[in-house]
């Protein structure tokens, strides 16, 4: 009969998800978990079979963590810049994670196929800016792209800490921005 487990599955996976928060993946180690936990690392084992599961269960839940925010952007009007807003706002508050999540290395040379490959959340936040301002996809995929592109920028920023914007000059700046590749779409060259 095997050992029963001291600890469940879920208090496990949030004492690794604490530990990446306060010292970053690097830090999440049999050893540690089992500290975060007031005990030794052997616990752990029966109820995963490795540090590579604990890792990847522990990721899944940074995952819906991040997906909380973009629920929360959805719900802004607009959506699609809410969306971008509480993806800089996950960075600021959530530095550790999102380094995990989005500056961790990707093999992809394509980037156009960056943000589908990196964020679950792709499809709906794309949907917002289509629906929203009645893009063709290709239309919205460009802006998602330069978009996500500049939004990334600064929640790196922010992620490093290095960041010297207020949210209120982000939001400007997001704006201001989206209002250009919007007009460049619409073939609105006025202000050029």
């Amino acid at each position: 009969m095997p050992p029963k487990a001291k600890f469940t599955k879920e208090q496990i996976i949030e004492a690794a998800l604490n530990i990446v928060r306060e010292e970053g993946v690097q830090n999440l180690t049999a050893r540690a978990l089992g500290k975060k936990l007031g005990s030794s690392a052997c616990p752990i084992f029966t109820v995963f079979e490795n540090m590579e599961e604990v890792q990847a269960e522990m990721i899944k839940e940074a995952r819906k963590l991040y997906t909380k925010y973009i629920e929360k952007g959805l719900e802004f009007e607009p959506a699609f810049k809410g969306t971008g807003m509480q993806y800089i706002i996950f960075a600021k508050n959530e530095p550790q994670l999102f380094q995990l999540l989005f500056m961790s290395e990707h093999l992809i040379l394509d980037v156009n196929r960056y943000f589908p490959t990196i964020d679950e959340n792709y499809d709906v936040i794309l949907a917002s800016v289509k629906d929203y301002y009645s893009l063709t996809n290709d239309e919205a995929k460009y802006i998602y792209t330069h978009m996500g592109l500049y939004s990334h920028g600064i929640a790196t920023l922010y992620a490093r800490k290095v960041c010297m914007f207020s949210l209120n000059d982000v939001s400007r700046m997001l704006t201001e921005v989206f209002s250009s590749l919007l007009r460049d779409i619409k073939g609105d060259t006025r202000n050029d």
